[in-house]
Parts: structure tokens; sequence; C-alpha cells
């Protein structure tokens, strides 16, 4: 039975974390946007906004199974990276609720160099992912800053994490 993306996210995220990938903390130098957040905790892999819990990962793509790649149209290299966005809905007794939501993404390098990609629903089951992939270097580090707007909200869930990438 082919493996979820879902699935494959989680174990994504698990193997980040064990492996020590997981986001970075940020710069020091000035980033690419005004009003931004405060950058996430190193290890962090989401950010509770009181209603709502917003996920978020990036990892080489090359972490991706070939089928998972192919079947989402990834790129799987270690010079791409893929940003992963998912907003639940806080509901008791369980893990939350997936929903739908209008996710940016701003994507810079250290340097302030900015990184251009589209943004991308992905729909699986209940399931409601956000994902877009990036060039990266070997050694670059990306300054990710993050709004999610759930559908019916009108402001803005905001993050800010960075994440280093290394390759070939």
């Amino acid at each position: 039975m082919p493996m979820s993306i879902r699935t494959s996210c989680i174990i994504i995220v698990i193997l980040a974390l064990v492996s020590g990938c997981g986001p970075q903390p940020g710069p020091a130098g000035n980033a690419p946007v005004a009003a931004r957040p405060a950058a996430e905790r190193a290890g962090a892999t989401s950010r509770d906004f009181g209603n709502y819990v917003v996920h978020f990962s990036a990892l080489s793509t090359d972490q991706l199974t070939p089928e998972i790649a192919r079947n989402y149209g990834i790129v799987r290299s270690k010079n791409r990276a893929l940003l992963n966005i998912s907003v639940l809905k806080k509901a008791e007794g369980t893990t939350g609720t997936p929903v739908t939501a209008r996710v940016t993404a701003l994507v810079a390098n250290d340097t302030g160099q900015v990184k251009d990609s589209a943004i991308r629903e992905i729909r699986e089951g209940d399931a409601v992912y956000y994902i877009a992939d990036y060039a990266v270097s070997s050694g670059e580090t990306l300054v990710f800053s993050v709004d999610a707007i759930p559908e019916g909200e009108t402001a803005p869930l905001s993050l800010r994490f960075t994440q280093t990438f290394y390759g070939d």
C-alpha cells in the first residue's frame, strides 16, 4: 500500500529532529520583512496560536520517497528545499481538525536574497497541506516568514524559522 504524504511528512519531521537538522536560530542581520515575529525556538515544528496550531517543516527534497516526490511533482535533490505547512483548528479530545488557509511565505537566504516559489495546496483525505520548493546551495540558510489565515478568519497566524541545508 502506498505511503501517504501525511505519513511521509511525519517520518521526515522525526528524521529531522533525530538527525539534528531541524530549524536553527535565526541570523543576526536584518530579515527581508519589516514586521516579523521572533524566530521559533530551535527544534520547533509547531506553534500554538490559541484556537489553531500551525505545523511547519523544511527539508531537503532528497529525503522524500521517490513515490511521494513523483505523486506531488517534486524534484528529489539535495539542492532543493521543501516547505510544508499545515493548520489545525483545536478540538478538545483530538489532535485537531485540518483547515484550509490562505498561506503565504517570504523565503530568503541569510544574505537577504529572496527565493521565488508558489505555494500549492495538497489535500489527502481530511488532511490539508501547503507546500513549496526552493533551490538551495550547500550550507545555505533559509529564513522562512510564513503567514497563514485560516478560512473564515482575518488575522494572520505568523511565524518565522530558519533552516540550513547541506547538499553535495
